[in-house]
């Protein structure tokens, strides 16, 4: 009985013959193998990684190396040397195995050696394999300091050939990431030919810009010399190119232009052109392909954190545009992601955008982009639900408490992508804000219990992410909502958050502390429990802050708990003043001695609360800060810069008047 063959094993049949074929001592058997090789895997990942798996690239380069040798006295050898080239370049191209096993083939040497070759086809073959090979992250770095490599590159960007000045302009676009590399480049005269290149062919204008992006990004020095240069010309170039006829040459001029007006926003000012690119932008928007996917990208880092340029977009009816694209059906995740990310970078920072977003029907393929297969989109999804729950109104109205935005978000934070789960962490602080009444119903859709879990997470960033949210769920919350997320975490857990060596986590667990405790004496008794486990861990945590938000926070705690009866401002006391037999002074002297304006103020009002003369005990107090140096500190204190603390140390000497200056 015949055996029987599996589909997968029939169908790579042909393309282990394919490479078989490399081998053959026939030159045109192995020409014909290249061509069939290449045809099949252009534009096939599938077709790349199954010859990768077979060993294809090491035979190709072999092929190349071969080849080349013979090159000089055979036709034939010439055109395998294209072929095979042409067939790496292609096994190169959008895959980073395929960079990997072109590399690890040893064929970059070859691909140098082919630009010095008098045959033109040749030359061609191995700037286009180059230019594929610089297009991917796995590429090697070129250290431009050195001498043999900037040699190297102004060779390539003088050269005739637009595809060796394209391998030039990319292997800067690839290597070029630092101040100092950027320098190098421009005292080596790339950004004049560069800026050259801008009136090329449309080749050598595209890759030009987008070197040009790589050397002025955060550099006011190379971006003054680009600007200045002969009166202006280079960047009324850029300005010229924004209107050109090809969407790719318009997309990269727009980046540059937007590069430069991060460097000095002054550059363009009067000029109306951050007006003119937002809606250059929302233009390429509907153009299909790269240029269409990579636009949002661009116009959502053009106006991030910017609320000036957001207003512009929004004026510009860039919500209603960005809506129209998001509810096409069957978006390209890349595309889609994009589009969140636009609009989530619009709705930061004003309230009318996020009024104009949410009741729109687009809002709801915001909702369902949580569930979307891509981490990518997931994660915008879970941006732009954070951007527009910062809608204070919205939140009163309990707008985003409900199971449809915040049960998905929950499921979320086990997502097993990292920046997932972060981007999900991030919206949930911002709606668990929500008012009281709403509270509840986090609690009981089991929120703490997801987010005490995470603050247990080997991943700092995840820690203190997930106790912001418990932070934000407990501010201004009943006594039941703060029961409930205190017995999740218990002290001894608390209090081992608050020791983390972690300073973002230090800072969050004692904010955490701080919400929890205020409002009610019932709730500073939480900092006592077990033998005062808490409030210890306070104080020590105190003692060596390492930053001036975890001093901050943490003197908000003593300053709550000061709030309440003898006990508690006793317990202060001697946090505030343990082991200073063994120091020259406290921690509160040199908090109040910080340039924090912030962490000065939290410590004023810890003594506020001590020294309040209705308070038994008040006197027996004073006298300990007196003893201490604190309030020899605080009279030095009288005319602070900062409103705040000089008004309470006032208060303070005031209380201190009341007991005499003994």
């Amino acid at each position: 009985m015949p055996s029987s063959v599996s589909p997968a094993t029939s169908a790579s049949r042909p393309s282990t013959d394919l490479v078989a074929r490399l081998s053959s001592s026939d030159l045109q058997v192995q020409l014909k193998a290249l061509r069939d090789i290449k045809n099949q895997i252009i534009g096939n990942r599938t077709k790349k990684l199954t010859f990768i798996k077979l060993g294809a690239v090491p035979a190709v380069a072999s092929v190349l190396a071969d080849a080349f040798d013979a090159a000089s006295c055979c036709a034939s050898s010439s055109d395998l040397v294209v072929q095979s080239a042409a067939a790496l370049g292609s096994f190169a191209c959008g895959v980073d195995a395929g960079v990997r096993a072109v590399i690890d083939a040893g064929a970059l040497p070859y691909f140098v050696r082919l630009l010095s070759s008098s045959d033109e086809k040749v030359v061609d073959s191995g700037a286009r394999s180059l230019k594929m090979i610089y297009q991917s992250k796995l590429a090697p770095k070129y250290d431009f300091s050195e001498k043999v490599n900037m040699d190297f590159l102004l060779s390539l960007l003088n050269s005739e050939n637009e595809n060796v000045n394209g391998l030039g302009a990319g292997i800067i676009t690839h290597s070029c990431e630092t101040s100092a590399e950027q320098k190098v480049l421009c005292d080596n005269g790339v950004l004049l030919k560069l800026i050259d290149f801008l009136e090329g062919s449309i080749s050598q204008r595209d890759a030009s810009l987008e070197s040009l992006a790589s050397v002025m990004k955060d550099n006011t020095e190379v971006t003054s010399k680009f600007v200045e240069y002969e009166g202006g010309r280079a960047l009324n170039l850029l300005v010229k190119l924004t209107s050109e006829r090809s969407t790719r040459t318009r997309l990269l001029a727009c980046a540059c232009l937007i590069i430069i007006r991060n460097v000095s926003p002054g550059y363009l000012k009067g000029k109306g052109i951050e007006t003119k690119l937002i809606c250059y932008l929302l233009e390429l928007l509907e153009e299909p392909g790269q240029v269409g996917d990579e636009a949002s990208f661009t116009l959502s880092s053009f106006i991030e954190d910017k609320e000036d340029l957001q207003k512009l977009a929004f004026d510009a009816n860039a919500i209603d545009l960005l809506c129209t694209h998001l509810q096409k059906d069957l978006l390209q995740p890349q595309r889609l992601e994009g589009i969140l990310l636009a609009l989530a970078h619009i709705c930061s920072r004003l309230e009318v955008c996020r009024a104009k977003l949410l009741p729109m029907q687009a809002f709801d393929s915001v909702n369902d982009a949580l569930r979307h297969d891509c981490a990518d989109v997931r994660a915008a999804a879970c941006m732009c639900m954070r951007s527009v729950s910062r809608s204070v109104q919205n939140l009163s109205a309990g707008f985003f408490m409900n199971e449809k935005i915040v049960l998905p978000l929950l499921q979320l934070l086990h997502d097993p992508t990292l920046s997932v789960q972060l981007a999900a962490l991030r919206a949930i602080s911002n709606i668990v804000v929500d008012f009281r009444t709403r509270k509840s119903s986090f609690v009981r859709w089991g929120g703490v219990k997801q987010l005490v879990q995470l603050s247990m997470s080997m991943n700092p960033s995840i820690r203190s992410n997930s106790l912001w949210a418990l932070k934000n769920l407990t501010f201004d919350a009943d006594n039941k909502c703060k029961e409930g997320v205190y017995g999740e975490l218990t002290a001894s857990s608390l209090a081992s958050l608050i020791g983390d060596p972690e300073p973002p986590v230090q800072e969050q667990a004692l904010a955490l502390v701080r919400n929890l405790i205020d409002g009610s004496l019932d709730s500073v008794q939480y900092v006592f429990a077990e033998d005062s486990i808490v409030l210890d861990a306070v104080g020590r945590q105190l003692q060596r802050a390492s930053t001036a938000e975890v001093g901050m926070q943490g003197m908000y705690v003593l300053c709550n708990v000061a709030s309440g009866g003898e006990v508690h401002k006793d317990a202060v006391m001697d946090q505030l003043l343990r082991d200073t037999k063994n120091s020259s002074s406290p921690f509160i002297t040199q908090f109040l001695q910080s340039n924090d304006s912030r962490l000065r103020t939290a410590s004023v009002w810890v003594v506020v609360n001590l020294t309040t003369p209705s308070c038994r005990g008040v006197s027996s107090r004073i006298g300990k800060l007196r003893n201490a140096g604190i309030i020899s500190q605080l009279k030095n204190m009288v005319n602070d810069p900062c409103l705040d603390v000089k008004l309470r140390v006032r208060t303070i000497l005031g209380q201190y008047m009341t007991f005499g200056d003994s």
